[in-house]
């Protein structure tokens, strides 16, 4: 075991694990942040998507290792009162049906918001390529994305 401190969601946490443990073992076990899913656990789905310093990354193939000295935000510290330009344009538009692979799905399109502001369906089918709706949500998803590029502009 080994003694790690994480900057979660801007606060800091530690915790004592073994240097491979998944950090998606970490969200859920540890700290009991269960809005960041377990899908496939092999970085296909995308339903454990983190960011890591900004970038969507799959929290179930990265090691807490990996992680040491970085900044991790999960769905719940996109915002304090679920009201992210994304999450209600998840809602506004009613993307979910499940609703399984949905915080993987918004904190990938988060990310591609902050990178390109203003998407071209190119764009956003390049971006969420690897998140999978097992529910086929995926136009819906597109148009949540549109209407969010919109609210977020300044």
């Amino acid at each position: 075991m080994t003694n790690y401190s994480l900057k979660i969601n801007n606060k800091t946490y530690s915790f004592d694990v073994v240097p491979d443990t998944p950090l998606l073992w970490v969200l859920r076990d540890a700290l009991k942040l269960y809005g960041t899913k377990y899908g496939c656990g092999i970085a296909q789905c995308g339903a454990c998507t983190v960011h890591i310093d900004g970038l969507p990354m799959r929290s179930c193939s990265v090691t807490i290792e990996s992680v040491k000295n970085k900044s991790i935000t999960t769905i719940e510290g996109l915002s304090i009162k679920n009201d992210h330009p994304v999450q209600l344009a998840w809602e506004a538009e009613d993307v979910p049906q499940c609703g399984y692979c949905q915080s993987g799905q918004i904190m990938t399109a988060t990310a591609l918001l902050n990178r390109i502001p203003n998407p071209t369906d190119d764009d956003i089918n390049r971006a969420m390529k690897g998140n999978i709706c097992r529910c086929g949500t995926y136009s819906r998803i597109r148009n949540a994305i549109k209407a969010a590029a919109k609210n977020m502009k300044p």
